[in-house]
């Protein structure tokens, strides 16, 4: 009986150590998580149309090339590839203008990702995120909502 005692004292002894070691863990959680999400947010279709009207950002489409050639990019974006975006924002100006034909964008340009459906957009954004640029964000609908709210916009107008 007394040992059973003990046990359960230092079992609730440890296991509120652990709580308050969670607890801990949860409030970083929380504001890790607050902090991210302020960072990775998406724009939406009538957001990313305002800005490039607005000609405030640089679209940049992740999407292998052949998929830009093969269906279409948005309008105003430029297409570097997934796997050279952290070499491409790292370029020097003038190789940058020299491969992409475009002004290398600053830490503190405004840049939004986009692909076909937001998986490599949001990868290009965390990669951006990661070499320091601040004003980033990604078009989580990609290509495949772009081309669907066009072709109902056309449909609109006729």
């Amino acid at each position: 009986m007394l040992a059973r005692r003990v046990l359960g004292t230092s079992r609730r002894a440890a296991l509120g150590s652990v709580e308050a070691a969670l607890g801990g863990l949860k409030s970083i959680w929380g504001s890790s998580q607050h902090f991210c999400s302020v960072l990775s947010k998406g724009v939406t279709y009538r957001e990313l149309k305002n800005l490039l009207s607005s000609k405030n950002i640089m679209l940049i489409d992740v999407r292998d090339t052949w998929e830009v050639l093969e269906h279409g990019k948005i309008p105003g974006s430029i297409n570097i590839p997934l796997d050279e975006v952290g070499e491409a924002l790292q370029m020097n100006s003038r190789d940058f203008k020299k491969k992409y034909n475009e002004v290398k964008p600053s830490k503190s340009d405004s840049l939004v990702f986009s692909c076909f459906a937001g998986v490599r957009s949001k990868k290009a954004m965390d990669t951006a995120i990661s070499l320091g640029f601040n004003s980033v964000q990604h078009y989580a609908g990609g290509w495949k909502e772009w081309v669907t709210y066009e072709i109902s916009e056309k449909k609109q107008e006729n």
